[in-house]
């Protein structure tokens, strides 16, 4: 022992106490590699493996969809779902708005008109390599038409959620009253049927209710007709061709007869109320109403209305559009492969089923109709028939001005401020005026 105390060791033992200790550090070290691997440490809890998806949908949607995911969430007990529910009268700026700051959700709902505009903004992925993994038969399994909505240039961006379309609601009693047993076949015999009808219901009382601040039928009755609302690779719109101007000159005689009043939607305090005074027979109008006509009538009328498809100028059935709401994945997100599994869960036939019966909103999936829930719907057998028969709108993103200016002329013909000719002039030039900057980047060989 020296002067200060320590005990000096021979330098061979202290090389073996100091492996002694090395040996030690290197084992305690191993050991906690080997409780963190099996999770007995706290620094990986189970939290930390869960993927969590940020999914944002609309209205209703938004609410009901909750009730699915815990099924989802047994399926696979790595994802957690996170659902923002979004007012559908923000939904389209919000998701705009989440684009442009770069905090786009793993998947989201949307309009299937808005798809053309998203794909523009590459903002959504295409999902036909993930696509390819599913049986032939589940594509088949869509309503061809409503699928078309999500295909643009041969590749597909969304899955139809749920689909909507336009048809009639009518009153059984009122036109069986006129001398009809049965929905005519034709436009023609729907006008004797609607003049019937208005001159048995007197002056106060019109054959049927279009609102005229509503772009939906005019569209309709030239698709129908064989229009094609635009032309030149969509470049320039098409109004004043033939087809569309027969179309929509039948849509103004509805209203020159008397046979349809001049109101838009905020002019008609109640609409429910008034088909059930036989104010009007017939409203077109979508599967939303199935339920609300359920609600809003009064007992003693339920069993006298009643749905049709629409009919056409050659006694085929009418063509109607084809709408809806679709899911779609964020092309940036990191968290694709998870949401893309919620996507297929929402897309199969049962739950699809399910969230009928939550929501009242048609299935996209035919095979999903066999629900009996659905299946023994009356008034849902007229959708199943009309969703046959539907066309999408030009797939480009300046359709919903278009639209908004085809309802801005329409009210102006049907109100005599301006004669048909003059006023599909100036329709076919404000959509010249729309799609000016699409044909200046295609003349760049740039797609819109």
């Amino acid at each position: 022992m020296g002067i200060t105390g320590r005990v000096f060791k021979p330098r061979a033992q202290y090389r073996r106490d100091c492996g002694y200790t090395y040996r030690m550090s290197l084992s305690l070290r191993l050991s906690l590699v080997i409780l963190l691997a099996f999770g007995l440490v706290g620094c990986d809890s189970a939290a930390d493996r869960t993927t969590t998806v940020e999914f944002w949908a609309m209205g209703q949607e938004g609410e009901q969809v909750r009730a699915l995911l815990p099924e989802f969430e047994r399926l696979h007990p790595g994802i957690r779902v996170r659902v923002q529910q979004i007012p559908w009268s923000a939904a389209h700026e919000k998701l705009l708005t989440a684009y442009a700051g770069g905090s786009m959700p793993d998947a989201f709902q949307l309009g299937n008109t808005w798809i053309p505009e998203f794909v523009a903004l590459r903002a959504i992925e295409p999902l036909d390599e993930r696509l390819k993994s599913w049986p032939e038969a589940a594509l088949s399994d869509y309503f061809p038409g409503i699928l078309a909505t999500n295909r643009l240039d041969g590749r597909t961006y969304a899955l139809p959620w749920y689909v909507d379309t336009r048809l009639f609601f009518y009153r059984t009693d009122l036109l069986a009253a006129a001398g009809f047993a049965e929905p005519p076949m034709t436009w023609e015999g729907w006008l004797r049927a609607m003049a019937a009808l208005k001159s048995a219901g007197g002056a106060a009382r019109h054959a049927i209710l279009l609102p005229i601040n509503e772009w939906q039928l005019p569209v309709v009755l030239a698709l129908q007709r064989g229009a094609s609302l635009l032309r030149d690779h969509n470049q320039y719109g098409n109004f004043r061709e033939p087809a569309f101007r027969e179309a929509f000159a039948f849509y103004l005689q509805l209203f020159e007869r008397g046979l349809a009043p001049p109101v838009s939607n905020a002019q008609m305090a109640n609409l429910y109320q008034e088909f059930a005074k036989g104010t009007f027979a017939i409203y077109v109008s979508g599967p939303w109403n199935i339920g609300e006509f359920g609600r809003r009538l009064p007992a003693d009328l339920q069993p006298h209305w009643h749905t049709a498809s629409l009919p056409a100028f050659d006694g085929t059935m009418g063509v109607s559009l084809a709408g809806g709401a679709s899911l779609a994945l964020s092309r940036t997100s990191p968290r694709r492969e998870a949401a893309w599994k919620l996507l297929e869960f929402l897309a199969e036939p049962a739950q699809q089923a399910r969230f009928y019966q939550l929501t009242g909103d048609l299935p996209a999936r035919q095979s999903a109709w066999n629900d009996s829930a659905l299946a023994e719907n009356r008034y849902a057998r007229a959708f199943r028939q009309q969703l046959q028969a539907v066309r999408a709108t030009p797939p480009i993103p300046e359709w919903e001005r278009i639209a908004n200016r085809i309802a801005y002329y329409a009210e102006l013909a049907v109100r005599r401020e301006l004669d048909i000719d003059a006023a599909l002039a100036a329709l076919d030039r404000d959509v010249d005026r729309i799609l000016e900057k699409r044909r200046w980047l295609l003349a760049r060989g740039v797609t819109p």
